[in-house]
């Protein structure tokens, strides 16, 4: 029996997007973590700012680290108001730390965060991907591959 299809995360506001992601690593597994935020950081994500274009996450002491995001400070925010670039705690289940730690220790794989999204319920969710680095010639290779269905599709519409 055919393994059944895995379900799209339901995403409703996607606030930050690592697009270069998918092209500097070939992505494996995809998971949905929450992400432990206080209370500016929250409301700085709802207006649309935040970015995870150099982040990575870490495994930690049985937990996992978002490292080098950036939620900048809210702008009516009070003395009270976060560090824009700190270490936020990713909550999964001691399983999926347990796989996660297993892959970056013993396949050099990398922690890549995709996105950073709020789902149906209002809840800030991250994307997170086991991912592994791509060298020169990949990457040269996916260039190609996207010119040509770039190219492909131009010709189809052309000639349709």
């Amino acid at each position: 029996m055919a393994r059944p299809t895995p379900q799209a995360f339901d995403k409703k506001k996607i606030v930050a997007e690592n697009r270069r992601a998918r092209f500097e690593y070939f992505v494996e597994d995809v998971y949905e973590a929450g992400i432990a935020l206080t209370g500016t950081e929250v409301k700085s994500l709802r207006f649309g700012e935040g970015s995870i274009a150099e982040s990575y996450a870490e495994v930690k002491n049985g937990e996992v680290w978002l490292v080098n995001s950036n939620v900048p400070e809210f702008s009516h925010g009070n003395r009270y108001n976060h560090e824009p670039k700190r270490p936020r705690k990713l909550l999964l289940k001691e399983r999926e730390i347990a796989k996660f730690h297993g892959a970056v220790e013993r396949k050099g794989m990398t922690l890549v965060p995709l996105s950073i999204y709020f789902n149906g319920r209002g809840r800030a969710k991250v994307e997170l991907a086991l991912a592994k680095g791509k060298n020169a010639a990949d990457k040269r290779a996916t260039i190609k591959n996207r010119d040509w269905q770039r190219d492909k599709a131009r010709i189809m519409r052309e000639h349709g």
